[in-house]
């Protein structure tokens, strides 16, 4: 039996304009909340993810923050 899907956490999470419009399209294609989305995302992170990119797109984000905050 599957495990039922509660979202009893409610996170405050401040997010970028063009991550929260990306977040709204990729939850509507899947036909789900925002929230279900993320729930989503986060039980699955191991096989959504590809190590080596992520690992590379983090860097190239982090050194691109200080230009981005201003």
């Amino acid at each position: 039996m599957p495990k039922r899907l509660r979202l009893t956490r409610r996170p405050n999470i401040a997010m970028s304009e063009d991550g929260f419009r990306r977040l709204r399209t990729l939850s509507a294609e899947a036909g789900l909340d925002a929230g279900e989305f993320l729930s989503f995302l986060f039980e699955n992170w191991a096989s959504v993810i590809d190590e080596e990119n992520l690992t590379a797109r983090l860097r190239l984000f982090n050194s691109e923050l200080e230009d981005r905050k201003r």
